[in-house]
């Protein structure tokens, strides 16, 4: 077998990959068929090539195999993921061979009772598809494409009853991609999340998993949400622009360059041709929020050139041994929001969401950097995090700072009128500069690789403190307690329709008008089958979805336990029963 420093030196230089949720939906989608054509023709041109890409919401089989023919020379290998009642909307494009996949089905995912949102129905869950692209053991990417459970009651307008749903799908997410960073693999988390920056099922997948968010890696002062959301307004900030948007946070879903998103009556004089529908780039898109996300592990390792080893020790020089030591990891040199033409026949959008895409670059730094596994939280985004660097690709244009002296009036006087009207054109803490040498570069990868191995947890449950973990434990009681109160209201009607149909069949007996008498039958018969499915609901679904919960639950009492760095902690195990569902029972959780 050989060692992890000759697999690395076979790794590839660059990964380029593509995140999309199509908006693929059977016969509820508009022009569903050719816009999914159009997406796998923008794919196959994208510029750098993608090594990988992760779709979603591409729920049929005629549409999958649509983007396969348009992509087969540059992504010949594939896979469509198979779950639920009518298919997950999962598919992995690559250009390496996939040797292993699993389509991991979350044990919590909606509830069957909301056939209106069909989101169990669809059986979400995680594809994972384990991509070779080297001969050495390392040579491993494994990928987790997922589309977790959609966000339908909006605070404060609403009570999210979804949060624990996303909560525990974050948490299954991070057990599956640590798993796979800690056998030595890259591992890249990636799809449509249904959640916004640093919120709170956002924090579960990072707290838990050494994973970094491609786009804050780059932008660490991004938004954390549409304008209206209430952690971007605590911010205080101004109502970004389109433009802005785009390049510095990262929008992908809600955009004013979407024409999904624009009103009815826009859309449809978009469809009539009547007028051109152009978006100004300072047009004010308060509503334009990222909730698409690449996520990978860095993977940084450290390791001491022989050669010079023996030299320092001749020596025996401070400095030279420094210099003996290499580190190697993955750092983003590029993301961007992507799929961004319309159709060229349509003139719509190819989907109602953007695409992310990232290019991972492996970069091998002349300093060590502390890989220990000492206990530390993550350190929060500072104006001291890796700038980034200017990329071929990136479709923002940087001012010569030649000009900057020049263009000073013109560009306070343009700020001023921007603030006027609501907007922000520029970076305010200006994430974006212009590189003018390759010693830049370095320094900034550097930079990340340094800041990954000093924020990323190293033991599980040490991202979050211990109020977090009571704030989640909290919203799982209180789920449990709404479950459990749905299951007796299940099993009530259940009784109450047995009891009916019962007196409905005796009844026939004595009513002398045979119409009345069949009226009985039909309607309690009805009647029956309605409170029939809904014992077999509270029977068999509700049943498996508490345990599901009482699973979710002990695990984050564990990693609780960890974060507060005691040997032990003392939990109560819930029961089915009634009440708070505490039997007094106690177990200790290690």
């Amino acid at each position: 077998m050989k060692d992890l420093e000759s697999n690395m030196d076979e790794l590839p230089t660059e990964l380029n990959i593509i995140t999309l949720n199509c908006w693929g939906l059977l016969r509820l989608s508009a022009h569903r068929a050719e816009r999914l054509t159009a997406i796998g023709r923008e794919l196959a041109a994208a510029d750098p090539p993608p090594h990988i890409v992760a779709l979603q919401e591409c729920w049929t089989q005629e549409d999958y195999r649509s983007i396969r023919r348009e992509t087969r020379f540059v992504l010949p290998f594939g896979k469509f993921y198979y779950s639920g009642v009518f298919g997950g909307g999962l598919a992995i494009l690559s250009r390496w061979p996939i040797e292993e996949s699993t389509m991991y089905r979350y044990p919590l995912n909606g509830r069957p009772t909301a056939f209106y949102r069909g989101d169990w129905f669809v059986g979400k869950g995680v594809a994972c598809a384990r991509i070779r692209f080297g001969p050495g053991d390392y040579d491993i990417v494994e990928v987790f494409n997922t589309h977790t459970h959609a966000i339908y009651e909006h605070p404060p307008d609403k009570t999210d009853s979804y949060t624990v749903q996303r909560l525990a799908q974050s948490w299954e997410m991070a057990k599956l991609v640590r798993g796979a960073a800690e056998r030595g693999h890259l591992a890249i988390a990636l799809g449509d999340f249904n959640d916004v920056p640093l919120s709170l099922s956002y924090r579960m997948l990072t707290a838990h998993a050494p994973v970094r968010d491609a786009w804050r890696v780059l932008n660490p002062d991004s938004s954390l949400g549409s304008a209206v959301h209430e952690l971007e307004r605590a911010r205080r900030r101004p109502v970004p622009s389109a433009a802005f948007n785009l390049a510095e946070n990262g929008v992908t879903s809600n955009s004013a360059y979407n024409t999904w998103a624009w009103p009815k009556s826009d859309q449809k004089a978009l469809r009539s041709g009547k007028r051109p529908m152009i978006i100004p780039p300072d047009t004010p898109d308060p509503r334009g929020k990222r909730i698409d996300y690449i996520f990978f592990s860095p993977q940084v390792s450290t390791s001491t050139n022989p050669v010079l080893k023996e030299l320092n020790q001749a020596r025996a020089s401070r400095d030279a041994s420094e210099n003996a030591t290499k580190s190697r990891g993955w750092v983003v040199k590029d993301v961007r929001v992507g799929m961004l033409a319309r159709h060229p026949e349509l003139g719509c959008s190819l989907s109602d969401h953007f695409s992310v895409e990232a290019t991972l670059l492996l970069h091998t730094s002349n300093s060590a950097v502390n890989t220990s596994s000492a206990s530390r939280p993550p350190s929060p985004p500072s104006p001291t995090s890796p700038k980034r660097p200017a990329s071929t690709h990136s479709r923002l244009s940087v001012p010569d700072p030649a000009q900057n002296e020049s263009d000073g009036h013109s560009h306070a006087a343009a700020s001023l009128l921007a603030l006027e009207h609501g907007t922000y054109l520029q970076s305010p803490t200006g994430s974006e500069y212009r590189v003018g040498s390759r010693l830049d570069l370095r320094q900034s990868y550097d930079a990340q690789l340094h800041d990954s191995a000093r924020s990323l947890p190293t033991l599980r449950g040490e991202g979050l403190d211990c109020t977090t973990y009571d704030e989640v434990l909290s919203q799982i009681h209180t789920y449990i307690a709404r479950e459990r109160s749905q299951r007796r209201w299940r099993f009530l009607h259940f009784f109450v329709w047995v009891f009916v149909v019962l007196a409905c069949y005796v009844a026939v007996w004595f009513v002398p008008y045979r119409g009345v008498a069949f009226a009985f039958l039909i309607l309690s018969s009805l009647g029956f089958l309605a409170g029939a499915i809904d014992g077999l609901m509270a029977l068999l679904f509700f049943g498996s979805e508490i345990r599901a919960l009482k699973e979710f639950e002990w695990e984050i009492m564990n990693a609780k336990a960890t974060a507060s760095g005691a040997h032990g902690l003392v939990g109560r195990q819930h029961d089915d029963g009634g009440g708070d569902g505490r039997d007094g029972d106690e177990e200790k959780v290690w």
